[in-house]
């Protein structure tokens, strides 16, 4: 598989978990059909959308090709018909959210390096189209953005995500298994730190 369809498949399937993130959220909320579409569309494509316009390299691929729309559908559809549903501990979501966020944090940092981003620009890149989507959901549905929630590490993960990406395409040995590994890995990284509540210290320290 040639790094460039590879691309495409992890921004295919990622854009297909955020999107999930995104309808799921709509059902919590007690939004309508067009409102899942628009909150799917928003975790699904916008760290897309923000990266091709970091990027300058003319329309976002969310526009360009109508291929990015059809994951996006069939997220709100699957939702829709519930194919797929928040569990009892209401932890779907945030599974969905994880497995986008260690898919995008790749893809957006192998896209950037291909650009001709210094190093430290594709981590910073990558990081932000892994974060992006997740965020304008957030603050459309007035949620606190999961960026912000310090009860579960969520920029961490993808920082080391797209770091391990940036190595790896710095030194050629970038192909789909170590993409692979690495994405796993900001998963397994994610989904424990919201099972066991790790977080970041606080702003400002507490006094004793």
């Amino acid at each position: 598989m040639s790094v460039t369809v590879m691309v495409l498949v992890l921004e295919l399937v990622g854009t297909f978990a955020f999107a999930v993130s995104g309808a799921l959220l709509a059902v919590r909320k007690g939004f309508d059909l067009v409102g899942s579409l628009l909150l799917a569309s928003l975790a699904g494509l916008g760290g897309g959308v923000i990266r091709d316009l970091v990027l300058n390299t003319g329309v976002p691929n969310a526009f360009a090709a109508p291929q990015y729309l059809v994951p996006v559908a069939l997220a709100v559809l699957a939702v829709f018909v519930r194919l797929i549903h928040e569990d009892r501990l209401r932890r779907t979501l945030l599974v969905f959210d994880a497995l986008g966020l260690s898919l995008f944090c790749v893809m957006g940092a192998s896209i950037a390096h291909e650009a001709g981003l210094n190093p430290i620009a594709t981590v910073l890149l990558g990081v932000t189209t892994a974060v992006g989507g997740g965020a304008l959901r957030d603050v459309v549905a007035n949620e606190v953005p999961q960026i912000f929630n310090p009860h579960g590490v969520y920029a961490a993960p993808a920082f080391l995500g797209a770091g391990a990406t940036a190595l790896l395409l710095e030194g050629g040995l970038f192909n789909a298994v170590s993409a692979v590994a690495v994405a796993m890995l900001v998963l397994t990284l994610r989904l424990l730190a919201l099972r066991y509540r790790w977080r970041i210290p606080l702003a400002v320290l507490k006094r004793g």
